[in-house]
């Protein structure tokens, strides 16, 4: 056992001496230019490397944070995350860059692509694919994405991306008034009507503007009606035949054909 023991710490010895012998690894960028690395970080955003990129971009702003590439380098790195769908680092990059540059001329950019991080423009594909109701999903993403584009029209009006900004606004306004008739329209088949006005009503204050809000409407009328409040049904009937006189909800009711973005 002892020799044992002995030819295992001779080992050892030997295998710990071998690890000290290998070459340190070696910084290919080392001596590399601003320039350079922001060229190099650039082709292998424009190759799809983006981790690659991400690495060349944070040495350049760690060597050269003074220099004309350095703030450019974090809205880089911004966007590379978000290529690769990492939202928490994308998200984390923007607002850093927000805060360390609020008077820099591309700092609405970083307000535009912390929208599109949390804005999923598949929606109406994975819709028409799956045929699933998407407003079921947490509208988290989707208010954050809002509040980002509001900040960014509201501060930057004339920015280029204020114009996409305020359509995607209006695409998110109807997906969140949507989510709002999704609970409502949840609560009235459990029976709970009460909660199911209440839903109802919070979409149509809360977006009045919105095509989600044909549904709200017949969903506090059917509502009205099976709390027996004839007044208040009738009323909200009114409303709903003055500004939706055609709705298709008089015809196949609460029951869902088709996913709700193509009702849009």
């Amino acid at each position: 056992m002892r020799s044992v023991a002995a030819l295992l710490a001779v080992l050892s010895l030997v295998f710990f001496a071998g690890c000290g012998l290998l070459p340190e690894q070696v910084d290919e960028t080392a001596g590399w230019s601003a320039n350079k690395l922001y060229a190099e970080a650039k082709t292998a955003m424009g190759d799809g490397a983006y981790d690659k990129a991400i690495k060349y971009f944070e040495k350049l702003e760690a060597r050269y944070p003074y220099g004309r590439f350095a703030q450019q380098a974090q809205l880089e790195v911004a966007y590379a995350h978000y290529k690769q769908q990492e939202k928490v680092q994308a998200i984390a990059a923007c607002d850093r860059f927000i805060r360390l540059h609020p008077n820099h001329p591309n700092v609405d950019y970083a307000y535009y692509l912390k929208g599109l991080v949390n804005f999923n423009e598949d929606l109406g594909l994975l819709g028409y694919v799956a045929m699933q109701d998407l407003t079921e999903r947490d509208p988290k993403a989707a208010e954050e994405s809002f509040e980002s584009f509001k900040a960014l029209v509201n501060r930057f009006p004339d920015s280029k991306y204020a114009k996409d900004a305020t359509l995607r606004m209006a695409y998110l306004v109807n997906t969140l008034a949507s989510h709002e008739v999704h609970v409502a329209r949840y609560y009235m088949k459990r029976g709970a009507y009460v909660a199911a006005v209440n839903r109802a009503q919070s979409s149509i204050k809360t977006y009045p503007n919105a095509p989600a809000n044909e549904e709200a409407l017949f969903v506090m009328i059917k509502a009205y009606d099976a709390l027996n409040m004839a007044d208040l049904r009738d009323d909200t009937e009114r409303v709903m035949k003055k500004n939706f006189p055609n709705s298709e909800y008089y015809k196949r009711g609460l029951n869902r054909v088709e996913p709700w973005w193509k009702l849009w």
